[in-house]
Formats: C-alpha cells, structure tokens, sequence
C-alpha cells in the first residue's frame, strides 16, 4: 500500500471510488516520467498496456486521463485529494483549476480556500494547515499573488490556479487572445507565460465534458502541463453525429454503481393508482394533480427527515420541492396559483418563490439569496419552481420531490431530475425509503419512463441499470471477531489479532501450544471451576505460587495427549516456565473488573411532564386516492397510504392515540389524559388547515401514523424517571474479557484511529486500529469525540490500559420504562493510580433522564467495586461523565477526571 494514498485517504475520508481513483493517479505518477514535453506516445503506450480503456490523450500533446465519477459521490474532493498526493509523494506545487461556468467556479474557490468551511477539500492534511496552498484566480491573477510568493529560499508553498473557462471562452471570440495572456508589467510577461514556464504544472478539468473541445481550453492546452485529469459524470461530447465517448477515461464509476453502493439517493416515478389520462382534458386539470401530488410527497419527506433527525439529534434537513415549469409565463402563473387561497388553504404563499431569466434588481437578489439559503432550515422557501432544472455545480442535497410541467422526452426529464436532486444530505444512505429517495411525479409519463429503463438501448437504461459490472464482492461487509489481547498470548504473526505494536511472545509451536493451554485454563476458571483454596479476587492472584502450581497441573493434563509428537515441547519445568511466562502477559493484557451486579429495586417509575405540541410548521395535505410510487432502477412499488385506517373510531383523538399506546414507552393507564390532549392538539392543528370536516377525517386516518410518531418524538423532550435504589451482588473471582464482533468492507483494514474522520455521521461504519495501550487490537466508535478520547488516552502517560467493553462485560442495570435495561460504559480505563469508567455525550445530553440514570447505577456501581477492591489492595473506581466539547486536543485526563468525576 502505497503510504501517501493511505494517510490522504484516511485524512480525508476518502469513499471507495475516490480511494481507487486515487491509487490509480498513484501508480500513474509512478509510471510516467511527470515532466514537460515528455514523449506523449510513450506515454500513452504505456498507460493503455495498464489501462487498456485509455485510447488516445484527445488530442493532447500531454498525457491527459479522464476519472468518471457519478454526480453526488465526490469530485470536489477527489480533486483535493490528487493536488495533496501529487504534493506530498512527488512534490508538485503549481495546479490549474478550470471550472466549466461561474457557479462552480465561486464554488471551488470556497471549498480549496476556505478552512471553516464544511467542505474544504483539504481539512486533516497536515501539511496544508501549517502553509495552506495560495488560491490565485481569475479575479485576482494581475495583483502578483500567483509570483510573488517568494522567501530568502525562493518560492514556497502550493499554487492553485482557479479559473472560469466561461470567462475564457469570451475573451477569444473572433480569435482574440484570452486576458491572461496579455503582457503584465509587474512581471515582465503574461501570466501565460510564467504558467508556461513552470516544470510541474498539473491541469485539472471539472466538469470537463461541457468545454471540452472549446477554444478557452485550446488556449489552456498550450500551457503544456506535465499531466492532465479531467473529472466528470458524462465522459463524452455531444455532436451533430451523436455523442462521441471520451478516449482516455481511466477509471469509471457511473450513476448505477453509486445507486447499488448507496451514495446517492434513489429516483422514484410517481403516478396516481390506477391512473388514466383521458380523465384529465380540461386545461390545467392534470397540472393541478400533479401538483397536489408532488406536495403530499413533499410533506411525507418531511416529517419522515424530521423524525430521524430528531431521534439521532443530527441536523434537521429541509426539503424543499422543485417545480419545472415550460416558460418564465408559465412560471409566474403556476407563483400565483400556489399563492393563491384555495391552493391548500393559502399555506404555500409565502413558502414559494420563482427563478427565471427575466427577473432583475431587487426581485433577482431577494430570489437568489433565498435560492442560496434552500438548504437553512429556518429560510421558509419549500417550492422552487423553475424554467428550466437548476444550473450544475448547485449542489443541493434537500432536493426531495420534482414536479415537471413542461414538455419533455422521458428520457431527457429522469437524465435532467438525477442530475440535481441525487446527493444525500446525511452521505449515506439512512435506511428509511421516504428519506433515501428522489421522486418524480410524472403521471403522464410513468409507463414511459419505466418502459424506458426496461429499454438496454436507452439511455435511462444506462444510467440507471448500466456502467461497469459490479464485482460480486463490491462493498461487502465481513464480520470479524476481535479477541482481547489477552486470550491472544499465543497467537503468530498472522492470524491478524495482534495489536501493531505487538511482537509474538511465543515464536515456537510448542510454546504456542503451552500457552493456549494456559488461557484455556484461566477461563475455565473464570467461568467458575474453581481452584483448591485458591479464594481468586483479582486477576493478579493468578500468579500467587499456590494458584500457579494448580494452574501448571492442568496444563500438563492437557497438553500430555500430544506432548510426544510437538516438536520442542521439552520438559516439564520447560513447559512450568512457559505457562508462568503465559499468565503473566494475560495478567498485563487484562484488567481487574471486579464481579459486581448493579440492579435497580422494584418500584422505580417513569412518566412524561404535561406540554404542549410544536406543529406549526406541519402541513397534513388531504389525500383522495393512493399514490404510487415506482423505482426506477429496481421498479419495486409502493404505496403511501397504505397504512390507512380500515375502520371508523368514535373520535377522531382515538386514531392517533391507538397508534401511540403501540410504542413500548407509553401506558395507556398511566397517560391517557396527555395522550388525548395532545392528541387533541393534532386534531385541532388539522382542523385549521381543513374546513370540512369529511377531508379532516380523510387526513387524519391517512396521516395518523406519521402524527403519532411526530408526537411520541416530542414526548422523549418531557420524559421523567426516578429509581427507588439498587440490589448490589459482589461475588468473588476473575473476570476475563469478552469477544467482540465488528462488521467492516471485506479485505479492508482498520483506519488510523489518529487520522481525522471527514463524514462523521458514519463513523460507526467505520473499525480502527494502531493502537498501544488498548487490550484489543481493533475498536469501533460511535462518534468522533470517542475517537479523540481514545487519542487522549494513548498520549497519556498515567494510562496503563483501556478498552470499549464488549457486550455484557459489566453487569450494570438501571430502569427505562418499567423495563431493565444494560449499560455498557464507553470506556473502562486503568492508571497507575485508579480505574475510570468513561462516557463521553454530547452536552445537550448531559442532563437527559436516561443519561442521569445510567450515571446513577454506574457511581452506585463504582462504590462498590472500590469498596470490594480494597479487600486486596486493588485500585478504586471512579465514574465520569464527560461533555464532548471538554474532549479537546489539549485536554489532559487528570483535568477531566478532576472535573467531570461523580463520585
């Protein structure tokens, strides 16, 4: 593994397909010479004998490699992630950025410059947070910046040249030459040719398929970069003959790929069930529909996101709809109807604004300041409508619904929909169909569309279906057993179970043999075979020289089977050394959990403080038939009403409230006044929106499961508990510890756990290693603060040891809900002075009910592992409760500790 593209992958958090792309420009750079004006047809010759896709440079004098990358899986990044490698494994500095048009070109400038920004490229290298590289652009080349950058050592640091070809392309109609090839006389030359005169200039294209062959980028070809990559989602150029494919395209990764490993989301055609468009003659009929469609998905998405974002607390994420309209008249007469009173009751009016080539002045800033702000959960906009689909390189990821009003072939509207509304806001997948999906309401052309996808020679079918074959083993995951260290004394170098820091303590299979013997017997006395007058309390009683000659008894029993035929088994006194040497590394690769049992007594309670429902931004659209929904690429169906209530309640509260009392939290007997009240609250809400009062009924039973679950979501925010005490067990004996399983993609390593997590949200996926003082070889964490935790307590000498418990290692309880339910601590820590249970939590946690009693049987816990840990000199326990934002790089564990123990 080639070092540069392992740290730059694990600092950026780069996905599979950026990762391979990366490895290829690695082995690429390796292969070519990387200078000017080398021999680009031996260049080519060979690049094709790897890569036999790669054809021809296009015309090129430079070797210049094209990396297709579906739209929403990262090409921003990945461009980042080549300027850091070809920095760092081969010391380039001079970089030439072309955007295709001036969204995407402000857009790169922000994500390569600004470091607070969510998307710098370059965020977890190192080398760029002590000199970030300098961005020269098009709007501020002529001041010198891109020259000037010099030291007593000459000049210094990375230059990324950021330029619009737009721009470019203006300047040289009628043949003229383009700006930056003028004389500049702080120079003595053009910019041109001090770009031209450098030996290490790499020429990056995004988006390069909508310029390609322009004169701009002809003009930029004469610089004669030492190596060109162009990255793209449509590797080929439209012509008067047909599109002709791109011939140096050295990796590929399409749309289908990216929907298979889940990185974008999935486009969906709606229709309404059992649809006939002859119904719908009347002008402006099928409009209507489609539009009151297009809003109950709307609306459906979006209490779906706000529930998952709400019991994850992660972001909460605004969808907004976009309506494609047929002119900029149509557009201001489809403003107006949603405006209008009898459009849901006026609800939309002021949630809905309109973007079109004919606006100016105030009118054009207020709509481009909203467009900008679609994704802020507080800007109101919710309807986009739009004369044609919005422009590339708007890289919105709360497009849910897309609602087209004007003409189009099929396969034109699912190609222009995919390309805008597919990235996801969380990066993943969520599992939740309503919030992992892009829908097209196109009841005109649902059978079209998915007769089109069924189509292998339509160009649907490529997208969606076609691509490179997907390899049976792509993003598989495997499940592995990770194995304390200490039942791991006897392990070889290959069985992967050592730490990286470990060496084989027992080289010979003989003494392999002796040694696996000797952890088979201290587990056997862990689980309660107990040694003659042994009175075991700690781990380190093991050693005690009447425990040892025990210990050494049996192993001699189990290994004197086959004591003849292992080579080098040696004597008995060979083999007493061997089992001494063995249980001293299990004692040093365990820890002293004492054998304590924490429950709660009967008679703790729980219940929920009276408040009052936040719904105001709700809208429950009324629904007259079943929409259904149709995926393109799998064509599965679904229906969104499906859950409609078969039979009529005696009010209209009963609905709700008989979806509530379902949810394992709620007793009937205990909250059936703040359940009815609450539930009140919704019919009351519903009855503002609706005026009759069959369509309230018809929402209601509709709607009833999504209003139940937004209400038993907003009862976590009032819940109470209180607890009536502990029953405490202590037993004596030695605890060992467990096996863990960990799933991660088949063949992959554990990450660095020091290099910086970018998608954090899913760092559960994700298993670590590389550690020193951990007692297992591989950990997972549930987020980031965990992960620098960690950091913290490998940098600190105090600490001896540490581990993530497994699964049922402490018996800690406390009760939630009536119900008795385990706690495992985030951390069980040894220093050279006491033993630490740990829990990071987000601040806004700190004082959660659950939270507090969890805190409450772990001190109660740790008083009596202390008090039991005395009877042999042992260490006592103290319990922590730590903020994630005291978890800082400079943070010390004794700070933490001195502040943050409760007990």
């Amino acid at each position: 593994m080639n070092r540069h593209v392992n740290i730059i992958s694990n600092r950026l958090s780069l996905r599979k397909p950026q990762r391979d792309s990366l490895e290829i420009l690695a082995e690429i750079a390796d292969l070519l010479p990387m200078k000017k004006e080398a021999d680009s047809s031996a260049a080519l010759e060979a690049v094709n004998k790897l890569y036999p896709s790669v054809t021809a440079f296009d015309g090129r004098t430079f070797p210049s490699l094209c990396f297709a990358l579906a739209t929403g899986v990262g090409k921003t990044r990945l461009m980042g992630a080549f300027i850091a490698y070809l920095h760092l494994a081969k010391g380039i500095r001079h970089f030439f950025v072309l955007a295709p048009n001036l969204t995407i070109y402000n857009k790169l400038i922000v994500d390569f410059q600004d470091r607070t920004h969510p998307k710098y490229v370059f965020q977890g290298i190192a080398e760029f947070a002590v000199e970030p590289p300098e961005i020269i652009t098009g709007d501020n080349y002529e001041t010198g910046r891109g020259v000037r950058k010099y030291d007593l050592f000459g000049e210094t640091g990375v230059h990324i040249n950021v330029f619009n070809i737009s721009k470019i392309n203006s300047e040289v109609r009628g043949g003229k030459a383009p700006r930056f090839k003028r004389l500049q006389e702080y120079i003595g030359q053009s910019y041109f040719e001090y770009l031209s005169g450098l030996d290490d200039l790499v020429l990056l294209q995004d988006e390069s398929h909508r310029y390609r062959a322009s004169a701009g980028v002809n003009a930029i070809n004469e610089l004669q970069p030492i190596l060109g990559l162009e990255l793209t989602a449509t590797p080929q150029v439209e012509q008067s003959g047909g599109a002709k494919p791109f011939g140096n395209v050295i990796y590929s990764y399409p749309l289908s790929r990216a929907m298979h490993d889940g990185f974008v989301k999935e486009p969906v055609v709606a229709t309404r069930e059992n649809f006939n468009p002859e119904n719908y003659k009347e002008e402006g009929e099928l409009e209507d529909l489609k539009l009151m469609d297009g809003i109950q998905v709307h609306e459906r998405a979006k209490v779906d996101l706000e529930i998952f974002a709400r019991e994850r607390d992660l972001k909460i994420v605004k969808p907004f709809m976009l309506v494609v309209a047929q002119d900029t008249a149509h557009a201001n007469r489809l403003e107006e109807r949603i405006k209008r009173d009898d459009f849901f009751e006026g609800r939309y009016k002021d949630r809905v604004i309109t973007v079109h080539s004919n606006q100016s002045g105030e009118e054009k800033d207020e709509v481009v300041q909203r467009l900008l702000a679609v994704e802020d959960p507080k800007e109101p906009t919710e309807i986009v409508i739009h004369v044609n689909m919005l422009k590339e390189g708007w890289d919105v990821t709360n497009l849910y619904t897309i609602v087209p009003l004007r003409a189009a072939k099929s396969e034109t509207l699912v190609e222009q929909s995919i390309g805008r509304g597919l990235r996801l806001p969380y990066g993943r997948r969520t599992g939740v169909k309503s919030i992992d999906r892009l829908t097209i309401v196109a009841h005109d052309r649902f059978q079209e569309i998915l007769d089109d996808a069924r189509n292998p020679n339509s160009r649907i079918h490529g997208l969606i279906r076609g691509g490179i074959t997907i390899e049976p083993n792509a993003e598989r995951q495997e499940v592995v057993v990770v194995r304390p260290l200490c039942d791991v004394v006897a392990s070889s170098k290959d069985d992967g179970n050592l730490s990286t820091q470990e060496k084989i303590p027992f080289p010979t299979a003989a003494e392999q043999v002796v040694a696996q013997a000797t952890v088979d017997v201290i587990r056997r006395v862990a689980l309660g075979v107990h040694l003659k007058d042994s009175g075991l309390r700690s781990a380190s009683d093991l050693q005690k020289p009447e425990v040892m000659e025990q210990i050494i008894e049996q192993v001699q029993k189990l290994v004197a089977p086959g004591q003849q035929t292992i080579e080098g088994m040696g004597n008995e006194a060979q083999v007493a050394a061997t089992v001494q040497k063995a249980v001293e590394l299990w004692v040093s690769k365990s820890m002293d959990i004492p054998r304590v049992t924490i429950l709660p007594k009967e008679g703790a309670d729980f219940g929920y403080n009276d408040f009052d429902l936040d719904i105001a931004a709700h809208n429950f659209p009324p629904v007259s038939q079943e929409i259904l929904l149709a995926y393109i690429r799998s064509e599965e169906r679904e229906r969104l009403n499906a859950d409609t209530a078969s039979h009529r309640e005696k009010r209209l509260e009963d609905y709700i409230v008989r979806r509530l009392v379902q949810e394992d939290d709620i007793s009937y007997d205990h909250q059936s006044d703040l359940l009815y009240k609450l539930a009140g609250q919704m019919v009351a809400h519903v009855r503002s929106l609706h005026s009759e009062e069959q369509t309230v009924l018809d929402v209601i039973r509709f709607h009833e499961r999504k209003m139940a679950d937004l209400i038993h979501v907003q009862m976590q925010d009032h819940l109470w508990t209180k607890e009536t005490g502990f029953e405490v067990t202590v037993r004596q004996g030695v605890t060992t510890l467990r096996e863990t399983n960990h799933s991660r993609p088949l063949g992959e390593d554990p990450i660095d756990f020091r290099a910086p997590v970018e998608e954090k949200q899913f760092i559960r996926s994700l298993s670590f290693g590389g550690f020193r003082k951990c007692l297992y070889p591989s950990q997972k964490f549930d987020s980031d603060p965990e992960r620098r935790f960690a950091m913290i307590l490998e940098a600190e000498p105090m600490v001896e040891k540490w581990l993530r418990p497994a699964k049922g290692q402490f018996q800690i309880f406390y009760r939630l809900n009536h119900n008795d339910q385990s706690y495992e601590p985030d951390f069980a820590v040894e220093t050279k002075t006491q033993m630490l249970l740990c829990e990071p939590k987000r601040v806004s946690e700190m004082t959660d009910e659950i939270v507090t009693a969890k805190a409450k049987a772990a001190v109660e816990w740790c008083r009596h592992a202390s008090e039991h840990a005395k009877t042999y000199g042992g260490k006592p326990w103290t319990y922590l409760l730590i903020p994630n934002d005291a978890i800082t790089a400079s943070a010390t564990l004794d700070a933490l500790v001195s502040v943050h123990r409760l007990n």
